[in-house]
């Protein structure tokens, strides 16, 4: 399997390619990364150092890559945070370069806009070239619930509510879904849910809530579904191995003290994960 990866990195600690490189090369799959930024550290420190790279920057890496034959046999192209037009213009660009010469292909875009407690946290620019012109161009996207809403202008609630959101996100382009953080009432209390939607049907999985929020478990989990689903084509099986693997990794990270994914520490939670969590479905 190859992937080409079209995300932020950071030299510390692990956000964006940097958080998604490794679980996936772990799992057997050769990825082609290619940055958006460079910088020293990720920007929830409130400072960092490292540049910006352009849409033009971009598309000279993909062309460099084009050029050495590496944009043949790509099972899937896979994007987080975009900054501008500049680099969602070039990632649209890469995902049509890479259909032309791997037509089996799929563009999983996970639509990076905010969450429910801070909101949305992008510019206006970004906000529109996401549901406007990238999530259109998707086949799999991998929003939070926050995101959900956002992107189709629905307030998703429940589990039937958060289904009719999904709907109307297919409605735009992506023929699946991942709801990466359910949120809803009638959910046993202290768990987390995630909700899976292709069209072969709904999966909903629960796991255990942690006291911990992580930079980067997004970024890791939008790469392992995407792996997991191209590799074995089964959503409930993608979506049960996800869920396992975040969680350990959530676990060990929580466990050290550390602010940092504990990446490395917790290689073998993507490999063969222990936790197990049942997957049903629910539509």
């Amino acid at each position: 399997m190859r992937i080409l990866s079209i995300q932020s990195a950071v030299a510390y600690g692990h956000v964006g390619n940097s958080a998604a490189v490794f679980p996936l090369q772990r799992l057997g799959v050769e990825v082609m990364p290619v940055p958006t930024v460079n910088f020293s550290n990720h920007t929830g420190y409130g400072s960092w150092r490292g540049p910006l790279l352009s849409g033009d920057d971009v598309r000279e890496i993909v062309t460099g890559i084009e050029e050495r034959g590496g944009l043949a046999g790509v099972d899937a192209v896979l994007s987080g945070y975009q900054g501008s037009d500049s680099i969602g213009d070039a990632i649209l660009d890469a995902v049509a370069r890479v259909k032309h010469h791997s037509p089996d292909a799929i563009y999983a875009c996970d639509p990076v806009l905010g969450n429910a407690k801070s909101g949305c946290h992008v510019a206006p620019e970004v906000q529109n070239l996401i549901r406007d012109r990238v999530v259109p161009q998707a086949d799999l996207i991998t929003p939070n619930q926050f995101e959900l809403g956002f992107l189709t202008g629905t307030s998703p609630d429940t589990l039937e509510s958060t289904l009719a959101s999904v709907d109307a996100a297919r409605d735009l382009g992506p023929h699946s879904v991942l709801v990466t953080s359910v949120e809803r009432p009638e959910a046993p209390e202290g768990v987390m849910e995630m909700l899976a939607v292709t069209p072969e049907g709904a999966w909903l999985v629960e796991k255990p809530r942690l006291p911990i929020k992580a930079n980067g478990s997004g970024d890791v989990t939008a790469a392992l579904f995407t792996a997991h689903l191209r590799r074995t084509g089964d959503p409930a099986a993608a979506l049960g191995a996800t869920a396992a693997s975040v969680y350990e990794l959530l676990e060990r990270t929580l466990t050290s003290g550390e602010r940092e994914l504990q990446l490395v520490a917790a290689q073998e939670s993507y490999v063969a994960p222990q936790a197990q969590f049942a997957v049903r479905q629910v539509r």
